[in-house]
């Protein structure tokens, strides 16, 4: 079926291969995914992601399977399968990279905080 708002991209090992420009985490983030959820990302769409404003984690993606319902907690770093009811654990995001998420990604943080808020 089509991508809905709230839906989670799950993938496998090396997410975002190939992809050295913000065109690809910026598609996903424009579909409203909720986040994506690898083994491993490229390091360079990992962090053109968080610039979108695109939530990224780093999990074992074994147990998930399509048509699951997730419920995720960034600060936290807890995925909640309430289909399966399972959890699977993962390095909860920096504070900073959190709230860079939560205004909506780099430029749009930039704008709220007239400059940058370390």
């Amino acid at each position: 079926g089509k991508v809905q708002p709230g839906d989670f991209v799950v993938g496998g090992s090396n997410f975002g291969l190939g992809s050295s420009r913000e065109h690809a985490p910026r598609v996903i983030a424009q579909c409203k995914v909720a986040a994506v959820l690898a083994k491993s990302f490229a390091r360079i769409f990992y962090r053109n992601s968080i610039n979108v404003g695109l939530p990224v984690l780093e999990c074992d993606t074994s147990g998930i399977d399509a048509g699951d319902e997730l419920e995720v907690d960034l600060a936290r770093g807890l995925i909640k399968n309430l289909t399966k009811d399972t959890e699977i654990k993962f390095t909860p995001i920096p504070g900073f990279m959190r709230e860079l998420l939560e205004d909506g990604g780099l430029a749009a943080h930039i704008r709220k905080h007239n400059g940058f808020k370390l």
